[in-house]
């Protein structure tokens, strides 16, 4: 059954003066909660496809609102074991997130990814990468927010725009508030999932983010757990 509106109530990780501790623990939950979704696997399908489509050998990729970074190097893992030479950014409008994920980036040994400060609602976003991408941060914002998100993302990407998110319906309300018990002992993720789902938008709404963003032809696909795909490629005559 659909939940017929939105329903927007402030989550604990936005607010700006979340003590680190709790924030450290919500990403480390999140964390849990991606990889048992396969965030990084629908993704790097679309990404990679895309790429072997356009003959591309080298890929620069942004994630915005990259939170503690977990994507950002998983999908640079996957970039170099499919044999392309690739740079993997995130950007976030939290410095603790930022501050969190270029740690766990240098305890990882990893070199090529990079993190950043940056409101890409309010603000253009850096040029120069191929595919700029997000994931469970459509559902944050109201809709004048979403299109001009999606509008910024799609001006950067030299390639493509990839976004993943939750659909909002019961189902989804259901497994947030259970699978978030589950993976997580955070009480900041606990309280964020189910709320999450109840502000996330209906397909037939992401359309018209879509269309009112300028994003002609995106495509759009629903995957377990009760989550969208959406991808929409630049066309080749538009490169940068």
């Amino acid at each position: 059954m659909q939940q017929r509106e939105r329903k927007r109530v402030a989550e604990w990780m936005d607010q700006p003066d979340l003590c680190p501790r709790l924030h450290a623990q919500a990403l480390a939950g999140l964390r849990r909660i991606n990889a048992w979704s396969g965030t990084a696997r629908h993704l790097w399908r679309a990404i990679e496809r895309i790429a072997r489509q356009r003959k591309l050998l080298r890929l620069r990729i942004l994630d915005v609102a990259c939170g503690g970074g977990e994507l950002v190097q998983a999908l640079s893992r996957k970039a170099h074991q499919s044999q392309f030479a690739a740079e993997v950014h995130g950007c976030d409008l939290s410095q603790t997130a930022v501050e969190l994920a270029n740690a766990a980036a240098a305890r990882a040994g990893v070199s090529h990814c990079l993190f950043f400060t940056h409101d890409a609602v309010r603000n253009p976003l850096p040029a120069g990468y191929d595919f700029v991408i997000s994931t469970l941060f459509l559902h944050h914002l109201a809709e004048s927010e979403a299109i001009a998100l999606l509008q910024n993302m799609a001006q950067a990407a030299q390639q493509a725009v990839v976004v993943d998110d939750l659909v909002r319906n019961q189902r989804g309300y259901w497994l947030a508030w259970a699978g978030c018990r589950l993976l997580s002992r955070s009480p900041v993720v606990h309280f964020d999932g189910p709320v999450s789902v109840a502000a996330a938008f209906r397909v037939s709404e992401v359309e018209h983010l879509c269309d009112a963003a300028g994003l002609a032809g995106a495509k759009i696909r629903t995957h377990w757990p009760e989550r969208f795909l959406l991808t929409w490629e630049k066309p080749v005559s538009g490169r940068g």
